[in-house]
């Protein structure tokens, strides 16, 4: 009750004393007005927003800068005189324009310089690379870049307006020449309100120019400073709701280095080391140490432990650090005083269009000042030639003097293009006696000439106004363009899961009789390195199936008999599988892979009759198919009770199958009894090139049928070759010219120049091992490979840089024999060769190997398979050639006996098996 009285008196007063309007002051008599402030931010707060949004944070469309830019750039032009001048003087001549701090004005104008475009620098102006900050402005110093004063600036273009406090005149806009707003970019944040505009590449913004005024269609593309590797995939034209993604370039200098030599835009080497390193804190990626080499290039240079993949690796920083980010663009920008959303194309073509109206505007003030420079001239010419000078002499007023040379010019000016003013008269008597003394008709005959053919050209120009337009970009191009090269490649990612590119962070654990499984249960049987965002696939006795993502103690069900961490999608791994249906039931078996589940959710891997049990399970990565031996229990009238069975014969279908009967009666035992091979077809790859992936689902190049044992042949133009394994999340360099299957008998061949002793080399060689990587010409700088070849029997064309010399043609086979990998091979020429092609390689036919039986891997069909086992094909009978050796003969026909007995064994058991059932 107290607090309410208190609060009541409080308003009380508060009231008494809004309504008091005036107070007098017994010390000074003077009176006060009491304003109240509650209704300040309603009336200002749309005013407050308005002048930053239009004043401070978001550029103008006409001339791309913010307000701070454009007074910084217009007190430069006041500065200029072709010298460098402190950035402090030039921060305090600009805050006669600019009614904020110097230091907001100083942080502008290095974000200006540091884009490389507009202010030519001296002295240490920061560092966009390691985010390192500009000196003092008072030890750093600028001028305007040639650049700047070619495009930016013309006085005579340019619209004015008062200053701040009214003493001085700035500019409007500046007029800018040039799509300025996309070649440097801007961000901003107002009050309610902000932009992110991209910077675009320099060349690419004047060819785009160049095709709009010939109507013909463009598209422009985001480039950085800082380089790498960006996906404008869904760039939406710089609108509201694009995207771009930007990646690290990331490469491998050794099987346990990494290096990064570009950044994505918007970070730092710091930024991106700390990124790096909580990663690593948090088990996401594992380094050993990361050395940071940055100077005038990005040198970072992330060392990795032993038994780490760098292609991993690789991916496993783009998923988790900084390597790779989004950027989210949002084209805003001012124009006529307001916010508008254009897309990064409109703002090309208004600038584009502003640029030929202000070329229209140039030619025609040029144009007004030639005319009235010939018309003076003209005049100039009849005052002196007729000497009207002398009719002022008795005039003894300035009225009769300008009346005098009125009528003396009359006669003379039918050919004048317009009429004569009395400011014409008033200049022409202000023409000194000794330029009338030395007046020659002939140089000023020649002058006006001169004049007339200035006329003609800009003339000529206004005609052909977009023909002049195309070659003022093209001027533009040629001599500013040098150095400006796009810094960032154009490429389309593809996506990095998570979950595959994790590096084992944790240990998975099991307690197989209680059923908990789990990264905390140290004590109990230890299964395997996992990663805190797995899922972990488990299997039980009862055939029962579940998969759950891996956390510190998670209970999935008694008698657990297979753990592991699930793969998504992975049709590779086959699972080998027998059970009993229900507790007297028959027995099944079948094969089946795991492609996609439900998570924590349990599967029925039996018929779903209580009492089911799993006889034998197996996991195979490869799809391997082993032969087992079945046991059954002496009861009753069963007369055989062992036989052998080979999962080759089953097919991979779906995990709700039925499956295969195996026998009615009760299994004692299923026994192990040889391995077997991978029944799998073999997996097609392909290559994208767009994204520089290896894939198997049908995108680029296809490079062939790859078994287990199969390897990758990667050749580059810096003559590194090796044969690896193909893994889907391989990297591979720039440079990369040969990317196939590899055949270990196919010699490769080569020409190149050996830069230690200045003449070209021929080898052959085979790839002598696998899995590593191999330099094949020599390491000297200036070395180099001028060809490769991996045909049986390939042809080259030599075409020497003298033109006295014939082309050559090199048979590799009859010139070199095939020698080791470090070989020199034999001396090709001394010459210079200008160039060196592949002709068509020579005929070469290669022996086909016997490849057994195939299984394909088939999708996920419920089907419930209740025929036989299929009985195994035996071996096909082929004939014995006459020009075999007598061994030879002897251990086809022994093989071909021995496999004769196995048939004729097997025919036995099934027949019995047959009466059995």
């Amino acid at each position: 009750m107290s607090e309410e009285i208190n609060e009541n008196e409080h308003e009380e007063e508060l009231t008494n004393l809004e309504n008091q309007e005036e107070i007098l002051d017994n010390d000074n008599d003077s009176v006060e007005t009491i304003t109240k402030v509650t209704g300040m931010y309603k009336e200002w707060f749309l005013d407050y927003a308005s002048y930053v949004i239009l004043e401070r944070a978001v550029p103008s469309l006409e001339d791309g800068l913010k307000p701070v830019q454009r007074r910084i750039m217009h007190s430069m032009k006041d500065l200029d005189d072709g010298r460098y001048n402190k950035v402090a003087n030039i921060v305090g001549h600009t805050m006669q324009y600019h009614p904020h701090g110097d230091a907001s004005i100083a942080d502008a104008m290095v974000q200006i310089g540091q884009k490389e475009l507009l202010i030519d620098m001296q002295g240490n102006w920061g560092n966009i690379l390691t985010g390192d900050r500009a000196a003092a402005s008072r030890y750093i110093e600028a001028r305007l870049s040639k650049f700047a004063l070619d495009v930016v600036f013309n006085p005579k273009t340019t619209d004015w307006k008062m200053s701040y406090d009214g003493r001085r005149k700035e500019p409007i806009d500046l007029p800018v020449k040039f799509p300025l707003l996309l070649a440097q970019g801007a961000e901003g944040i107002a009050v309610g309100l902000s932009t992110k505009i991209l910077p675009h590449n320099f060349i690419e913004l004047i060819d785009a120019s160049i095709k709009y005024l010939k109507g013909r269609s463009f598209k422009i593309l985001p480039d950085f400073l800082t380089g790498g590797i960006a996906d404008f995939t869904n760039y939406n034209d710089g609108k509201r709701g694009g995207k771009v993604r930007v990646r690290a370039k990331i490469s491998q200098l050794d099987k346990k280095t990494l290096v990064i030599n570009e950044i994505p835009f918007s970070t730092t080497t710091v930024s991106l080391i700390d990124s790096i390193l909580k990663a690593n804190d948090k088990g996401k990626i594992k380094i050993k140490k990361i050395e940071d080499n940055t100077a005038a290039k990005v040198e970072i240079l992330v060392h990795l432990p032993p038994n780490v993949s760098p292609d991993k690796s690789i991916d496993a920083l783009y998923a988790f650090t900084n390597c790779e980010t989004s950027i989210s663009p949002l084209a805003c920008t001012i124009e006529n005083n307001k916010p508008v959303f254009v897309g990064v194309s409109e703002m090309l073509k208004h600038s584009t269009d502003l640029t030929v109206n202000l070329l229209k505007k140039e030619l025609e003030i040029q144009l007004n000042e030639l005319e009235e420079q010939w018309h003076f001239s003209s005049l100039e010419r009849i005052f002196i030639e007729n000497r009207i000078y002398r009719d002022i002499e008795e005039e003894e007023t300035w009225e009769g003097v300008i009346k005098a040379i009125d009528l003396g010019l009359q006669p003379y000016i039918k050919n004048l293009k317009r009429a004569i003013t009395e400011e014409d008269i008033a200049r022409l008597t202000e023409i000194r006696i000794k330029k009338i003394s030395k007046f020659d008709i002939d140089k000023a005959k020649q002058f006006i000439e001169g004049l007339e053919d200035k006329i003609g050209v800009v003339k000529e120009y206004l005609a052909n106004l977009i023909e002049y337009a195309v070659n003022y970009f093209k001027r533009l191009k040629e001599t500013y363009g040098k150095g400006k090269e796009r810094k960032t490649e154009i490429r389309i990612f593809d996506d990095i899961v998570a979950s595959k590119v994790a590096m084992n962070n944790a240990k998975l654990y099991v307690n197989r009789i209680e059923g908990f499984i789990g990264t905390s249960l140290k004590r109990d049987e230890f299964v395997t390195d996992c990663s805190d965002i797995d899922d972990i696939i488990v299997f039980r006795k009862d055939g029962k199936m579940t998969v759950t993502k891996v956390d510190s103690k998670t209970f999935v069900g008694k008698d657990i008999i297979y753990v592991a961490v699930f793969k998504k999608k992975d049709k590779r791994t086959v699972y080998n599988f027998m059970y009993r249906d229900g507790a007297r039931g028959p027995s099944y078996m079948k094969r089946f892979n795991v492609t996609a589940v439900t998570r924590d959710k349990e599967y029925d891997l039996t018929n779903g009759n209580k009492g089911s049990l799993v006889h034998y399970f197996t996991a195979n990565l490869n799809g391997e198919a082993e032969v087992v031996t079945i046991n059954l229990r002496s009861v009753g009238s069963v007369k055989k009770l062992k036989w052998d069975i080979d999962f080759a014969d089953l097919h991979v279908k779906g995990r709700a199958v039925k499956g295969n009967l195996i026998t009615k009666y009760s299994i004692k035992s299923v026994d192990f009894k040889s391995e077997g091979v991978s029944t799998l077809k073999p997996r097609k790859i392909w290559f994208d090139d767009s994204v520089q992936r290896l894939n198997v689902d049908e995108r680029g190049e296809l490079l062939g049928d790859f078994r287990a044992e199969d390897k990758l042949l990667i050749i580059t133009q810096s003559g590194k070759a090796k044969a690896v394994k193909p893994n889907l999340a391989m990297h591979f360099e720039d440079d990369i010219i040969v990317l196939e299957k590899w055949k270990s008998n196919k010699p490769i061949s080569a020409i190149y120049f050996d830069g230690e002793k200045e003449r070209y080399y021929v080898k052959r060689f085979l790839m002598e091992t696998t899995e590593k990587e191999e330099v094949f010409i020599s390491e000297h700088p200036k070395s180099q490979l001028e060809i490769v070849a991996t045909d049986y029997r390939p042809i080259a064309e030599i075409q020497y840089s003298k033109r006295s010399l014939e082309n050559q043609e090199v048979n590799f086979e009859e010139f070199i024999a095939v020698k080791g990998i470090k070989a020199q091979g034999n001396q090709l020429t001394t010459e210079k060769i200008k160039q060196v092609s592949l002709l068509e390689s020579l005929p070469f036919e290669e022996k086909q190997k016997e490849i057994p039986e195939e299984i394909e891997v088939i999708n996920e069909v419920v089907i419930e398979d209740k025929l036989p086992i299929e009985v195994p094909k035996t071996l096909t009978e082929k004939p014995i050639s006459e020009e075999l050796s007598a061994a030879e003969k002897a251990k086809i026909a022994l093989q071909k006996s021995i496999a004769k007995k196995k048939a004729e064994e097997k025919k036995r058991d099934d027949e019995n098996q047959t009466k059995l059932f």
